[in-house]
């Protein structure tokens, strides 16, 4: 039986709806069928066998869109596997890493009926033509790391595999 996924992302600018382009390529890849869809168009969950979310930090909080994608489907999501990515920091350095990943379990800890299977936190990007003054000033820079988001991928893939779908 083919697996249904679903992958919803939260962004300002684009680059996490990029990310969760590229897990679901991958996961296609693995077999599954996958649709991609903002999180806040996304009305059900009911009917996928897994959950992807995605969603950018950003001074310090994980994007509105995304936290309230698990407010509005917390009893279906405690149903079946999820999977969460955030990213956010402007480096890969571990100390970037390790912040961003304190802001998204404090995200993730208003909401402590839910256990993701599995977390994933990925460098950031910045576009400075596309931000206000101060920020507009910052050197532009992309810190996401391909070969990780698809090892990622990868890992996610086996969560519809290992558990049936919900009745």
């Amino acid at each position: 039986m083919t697996a249904r996924m679903l992958v919803a992302f939260a962004t300002k600018r684009g680059s996490t709806r990029e990310v969760a382009e590229a897990v679901a390529t991958r996961l296609r890849e693995h077999g599954a069928e996958v649709d991609v869809v903002p999180a806040a168009d996304a009305d059900e969950v009911d009917g996928y066998d897994a959950v992807v979310l995605g969603g950018s930090l950003y001074m310090g909080r994980w994007h509105p869109d995304a936290r309230r994608f698990l407010r509005r489907h917390r009893g279906e999501l405690a149903e079946r596997p999820l999977a969460v990515f955030a990213l956010g920091p402007l480096t890969t350095a571990a100390k970037d890493l390790e912040g961003s990943r304190r802001q998204l379990e404090h995200a993730l800890g208003r909401f402590r009926d839910l256990e993701p299977r599995t977390t994933a936190v990925f460098g950031g990007v910045v576009h400075p033509e596309q931000l206000r003054f101060p920020f507009s000033h910052m050197p532009a820079s992309d810190a996401r790391d391909w070969d990780a988001i698809r090892a990622w991928a990868d890992e996610v893939a086996g969560l519809a595999s290992r558990t049936p779908a919900p009745a």
